[in-house]
This record gives C-alpha cells, sequence and structure tokens, in this order.
C-alpha cells in the first residue's frame, strides 16, 4: 500500500533496483513513496555487502519488537487514544478547509488538545508521527499568526504553547486585516471609477470587508458610552457646523472628558456614526460628513451638481 510500511516484496524490488544503478528518487517514484523513504531505509539496513532484502526484512522487525508500542495520542480522562486521534484529526481537516495548511492544523489541534496546552517538537514527532522539520515549518507558520508562542521549561526544553486567549488575538489580527483590506479596495474602487465593472466589484468588497471588520470590532463600550456618542452625532448633524471638544461639552451641558470619551467611541467603533463619519475639520474642530464607502465620487459629484443643490464648502 502506498504510503504504508515497506513490505518483503517491496525490500527484494529495492535491491534489484539499486543493482541494477537506479537512484533513490527513481526506485521511491516506482514503489509511489517519498525518497526519503528510501534513503533511510537502505542507510539503516545497509550491510558491508550491500543492501540485502531479506536481511532488511529482519532487521526492520527486530527493531519493531524491541519499541514499545505506544498509541499515537495517549488517552485522555479514560477516553480512547483511536476516539482521540480521530477527533483530532477531524478538526484539523475543518481548519483546513478555513485556509489554514494541513500540517500547522494538525500541530495546532495537537496543542490545543492536550492537557498542558503545550509540547515539545518531539512530543509532536511522536504524536503526529511526522519529521521534525516538518513540526518546525508548522510552528513557524503558527507563529507569524499568533496562533502558538514558544517558551521553555525547567529543562530548558523548547515547547510550543497555545494560549487560553488565543482565539482573542487571532480574532482582534483579523479584524485589523478586514479593515485594510476594506480601506485598499475602496481605493481601488475610486481608482478604476465607480462606473467600470471592476471599480462596482471593488466597491462591493470594500462594502463587505468594511462590515466584517466593524461587526468584529467588539469595543467594549458601555451602553452610555454608545448612547453619549450617539447624542454627540446628533448634535452635530444639528448645528450643520464643525464644533470643537468646548463647543459640545458647552452646548450638552456635559464635563469636557464625558464629550471627549463619546468622539473616541465614534473613533474606536465607526459603525456607530453609519452612514455618516466624524471628522477633523481643522482648528480642533468636528464635523459629520457622509462615509466615502456609502457614495461614489459619481454619486457625489451628480448630488452636489443637482437642481437646487446647496454647494459644499468640503469634500
Amino acid at each position: 500500500m502506498p504510503g504504508g510500511r515497506l513490505t518483503h516484496d517491496d525490500r527484494r524490488q529495492i535491491a534489484i533496483w539499486l543493482a541494477e544503478g537506479l537512484g533513490y528518487a527513481e526506485i521511491a517514484r516506482r514503489l509511489g513513496r517519498p525518497t526519503s523513504t528510501i534513503s533511510r531505509e537502505v542507510a539503516r539496513n545497509s550491510t558491508p555487502g550491500g543492501y540485502l532484502a531479506d536481511h532488511a526484512q529482519r532487521s526492520t522487525g527486530q527493531r519493531a519488537r524491541r519499541r514499545p508500542v505506544r498509541a499515537t495520542e495517549p488517552p485522555a480522562d479514560g477516553r480512547p487514544a483511536e476516539s482521540v486521534r480521530g477527533f483530532t484529526e477531524q478538526f484539523a481537516t475543518l481548519l483546513a478547509g478555513t485556509g489554514l495548511p494541513r500540517m500547522p492544523a494538525r500541530v495546532f489541534v495537537c496543542l490545543l488538545t492536550s492537557d498542558s496546552g503545550s509540547l515539545t517538537s518531539a512530543e509532536l514527532v511522536h504524536r503526529l508521527r511526522v519529521s521534525p522539520a516538518s513540526v518546525s515549518k508548522a510552528v513557524g507558520h503558527l507563529e507569524v499568526i499568533d496562533l502558538v508562542r514558544r517558551t521553555r521549561d525547567s529543562g530548558r526544553r523548547e515547547r510550543y504553547v497555545v494560549d487560553d486567549d488565543v482565539w482573542l488575538r487571532a480574532f482582534e489580527a483579523d479584524t485589523g486585516a478586514h479593515a485594510e483590506i476594506a480601506a485598499a479596495a475602496r481605493h481601488g474602487s475610486e481608482l478604476f471609477g465607480s462606473g467600470t465593472s471592476t471599480g462596482t466589484r471593488l466597491d462591493r468588497m470594500a462594502r463587505f470587508f468594511a462590515w466584517i471588520s466593524e461587526q468584529m470590532n467588539d469595543s467594549g463600550l458601555t451602553d452610555a458610552v454608545v448612547h453619549d456618542a450617539l447624542t454627540v452625532l446628533a448634535a452635530l448633524v444639528y448645528a450643520a457646523r464643525p464644533l470643537t471638544l468646548d463647543d459640545l461639552a458647552t452646548a450638552l451641558d456635559w464635563p469636557l472628558r464625558r464629550a471627549a470619551d463619546a468622539l473616541d467611541a465614534i473613533g474606536r467603533r465607526p459603525i456607530l456614526a453609519d452612514p455618516l463619519t466624524v471628522e477633523r475639520a481643522g482648528h480642533g474642530a468636528y464635523a459629520v460628513a457622509p462615509r466615502p464607502d456609502r457614495l461614489s465620487p459619481a454619486q457625489r459629484a451628480a448630488l452636489i451638481a443637482a437642481p437646487g443643490s446647496v454647494p459644499r464648502a468640503r469634500e
């Protein structure tokens, strides 16, 4: 079976092809195995007289009898190792479906399902039955996206750790990435023009990622702060002119800190002001304007040129 253990017949074939002068890569291709499997097989089982199939078969059997039999996954709380392994592989497959490469997904789930949330490279190699290089490469990928970090135990061995707040950090990273994608798509829409198919496509993309970013951006604002933010927004719309922080605090009869917190809340969660945005108008003043992703440049120009429209002081 390709990918399984080498059989006695496989070893006989390897011995024949080696005698014919074939290289490891060609032998591996003919057997449907990785080249590393053939090179390790020959290196482990060669004799002074070369590679002998019968000797290789006996040596492999003797090593297998000496090696302690251990489950791929240790039982957890009485659960069968096979069930744990099945869950791990299924979960890794689901994560791979979201875009995480297969091996990083397997390493991540292995860490996630360990009792301590951390394992050494050797432990990962044993549990997953992969090479140390595969583990190292997978951990490197997981580190880049902040799903795993490295530490050292009392024996100075390096351990790979999944923290309890890993999802929060990954969530926050995604939020920032979505906002950047939205901004880039919005710029592309204006570059190509809203009347073009490319511009329309990019505009829809910008709206979608902006919506995702805003929905995911859990800023922890209290109901009171949200209410104050909406009051400030109403005040700016009603005044129909830029207002400074002092102007807002005085008009609303609020402490200066309360007005500042309300403005800060709008800055941290722009969706509060949708479909408007609060902008700095110069000299420390604030004003409201339509969100740039709500109206295209062509739509803004058409509205300004419409009969009876009042010229805007700024765009």
